[in-house]
């Protein structure tokens, strides 16, 4: 596993230049990569959005963990939020009393795209403590689509943050919170009837997703709990190239931020597009053999003009 002593001494030097409110630290633990070049680099994905929010956001600290839930809990002491980006339940395994304890204490969680299917109703029943919300194999569906976001709910994630429409595999039909207890939905579309059409299977489709045909779902959602603390689960994040999307980006820097307690500026945490070379560093995976970053200039370009 990788030394962050490194990471911690500088953090502690930079900590001691800051206010202590302006102290929101955000551990970031992302899974091992998956899928292919581009596609669930959560290693990637998180460094991206860690040094973003370390750049753009006052008084924000992240941190980014590879290698599963952390041995040490002192990785986690002093956390303001939690970011977990990965495949099912590959980062908490095993550690849902330790998870439990930092929201006990008022730590926000923020769980994105795969990371949302943690496998059964029993630890999904943590998620819903948590967010607010879950993916429940057998009730909830995973099909690539392009959503329309055709309007924003007013909230502290949505500033800044345009109405906007860009394909991703975003899962739908969540579980949630009882009477939506909580939860604000953030992001909401109405999926092509073709992503109601699958044969039925525990990811695929189901008799009441397909009842719904024509409804709109919830793909976003923030949520604050009862007892103190906040949330935030978002289902897409397949595609590691739609963090060139501006409005994307933002909604989910917003988010993270909003969930660590930092205040969210009225223009939202305005970021500049990520290069080529940005996206493609720590990708995992090997690229196509015709790949080349003036490719990826044009899928981004395509990403931006909403193609």
């Amino acid at each position: 596993m990788r030394s962050f002593a490194p990471w911690f001494a500088a953090l502690a030097i930079l900590g001691s230049a800051l206010p202590a409110s302006a102290a929101n630290r955000i551990i970031f633990l992302p899974g091992k990569a998956s899928h292919g070049y581009g596609s669930h680099a959560f290693p990637a994905g998180c460094h991206l959005l860690a040094e973003l929010l370390n750049r753009h956001a006052p008084g924000c600290q992240a941190v980014v963990h590879e290698g599963g839930w952390p041995s040490d809990p002192s990785v986690l002491e002093g956390a303001s939020a939690v970011v977990i980006f990965c495949d099912a339940n590959s980062v908490i395994g095993n550690h849902y009393g330790a998870a439990d304890s930092l929201a006990r204490k008022g730590v926000g969680f923020v769980l994105l795209h795969y990371a949302l299917d943690v496998g059964n109703k029993e630890r999904g029943e943590h998620l819903l403590r948590w967010i607010g919300g879950y993916y429940e194999q057998g009730w909830s569906v995973n099909p690539s689509w392009k959503a329309d976001f055709k309007a924003m709910p007013e909230h502290p994630i949505t500033r800044g943050v345009r109405p906007f429409s860009i394909p991703d595999e975003w899962y739908y039909h969540m579980r949630f919170a009882d009477g939506m207890a909580g939860v604000t939905p953030i992001l909401t579309a109405v999926p092509p009837d073709a992503t109601r059409e699958r044969p039925d299977g525990p990811h695929s489709n189901n008799p009441t997703v397909r009842a719904r045909r024509g409804m709109p779902e919830h793909v976003a959602w923030a949520f604050e709990r009862p007892g103190g603390g906040r949330g935030f689960g978002f289902t897409g994040g397949h595609s590691h190239w739609n963090w060139a999307h501006d409005d994307y980006r933002t909604l989910v820097l917003n988010a993270i931020a909003w969930v660590a307690g930092i205040d969210i500026p009225p223009a939202g945490i305005v970021t500049p597009c990520p290069s080529p070379q940005s996206l493609m560093a720590r990708q995992a995976a090997q690229p196509p053999q015709d790949w080349s970053p003036e490719k990826l200039a044009a899928i981004i370009e395509k990403i931006r003009s909403g193609g």
